[in-house]
Order: C-alpha cells, then sequence, then structure tokens
C-alpha cells in the first residue's frame, strides 16, 4: 500500500463536496473505514469507453489520490485513479446530482468528445488530443 502524504496529492481531478458527502455515507453503511472511492475507465460500452466506480480499501503506488473533506467539515473522503484511467480523467469533475430522474454519480469530462445518452460511455477522439 502507497503511503499517503496528504501534502503532496495534487491534482487536476475534481471531487465535489457532494460527491465526498455521498461517498462517506456509502462508506458508513458499509461499516469499513478503510474503503475509498474508486473511479476508472474501461474499454466498453456504445462509444468506446466507459466509467467504473468501486469501493477499494488498496492505494496502488501509480494511483492517483483526490482528497475531498465533506460537508461537515470534519471528515474526508479519498477518489482514487489508477495511471491508466488518469489521462482520459484529467480536468474531469466527479459530482453526485439529485434531480427528476433521481441520484447518481456524474462525470463532467472535458476531455470526452462524444458521450451516450445513458452518460457512462464515452469516446476521447484522437489520441494526440491527450
Amino acid at each position: 500500500m502507497a503511503n499517503l502524504d496528504v501534502s503532496q496529492n495534487t491534482s487536476d481531478i475534481h471531487f465535489s463536496v457532494s460527491a465526498a458527502d455521498k461517498v462517506a455515507e456509502l462508506i458508513k453503511e458499509e461499516d469499513n473505514s478503510n474503503l475509498n472511492l474508486r473511479v476508472s475507465i474501461t474499454g466498453g460500452g456504445c462509444s468506446g469507453f466507459q466509467y467504473g466506480f468501486s469501493f477499494d480499501e488498496q492505494i496502488n503506488d501509480d494511483d492517483t489520490i483526490v482528497i475531498q473533506q465533506c460537508s461537515d467539515g470534519k471528515s474526508s473522503v479519498k477518489l482514487l485513479v489508477d495511471s491508466m484511467s488518469y489521462q482520459y480523467l484529467h480536468d474531469a469533475e466527479i459530482d453526485y446530482i439529485k434531480g427528476i430522474q433521481g441520484e447518481q454519480f456524474v462525470i463532467r469530462n472535458p476531455n470526452a468528445k462524444t458521450t451516450c445518452g445513458c452518460g457512462s460511455s464515452f469516446s476521447i477522439g484522437d489520441e494526440d488530443d491527450l
């Protein structure tokens, strides 16, 4: 497991307070304070790539770690992104929204050239754009 030095973990991936609050709530339901939210990119979906969300206790050496304080001002949660997924997620925002269609995590990704109607699949265009 990688050592965590909060002062050196900076990232251009934005993790909203509302997303952090929801992750903290889900971790509390799992009754395991060692869990972190992992966001990953895999091949698939109708547009070529798809987002994945999972809980993970393991922090790998190549993970980018984004720490977001919760709205209570006391607790915080960690977002983990592996090095392969990071290249597709830099400058993205991970948020949690509540609306007419329900509640969900959303990723606003400026690297996505096209997105599927479901919002969970995207394409990036040319590799040179990264």
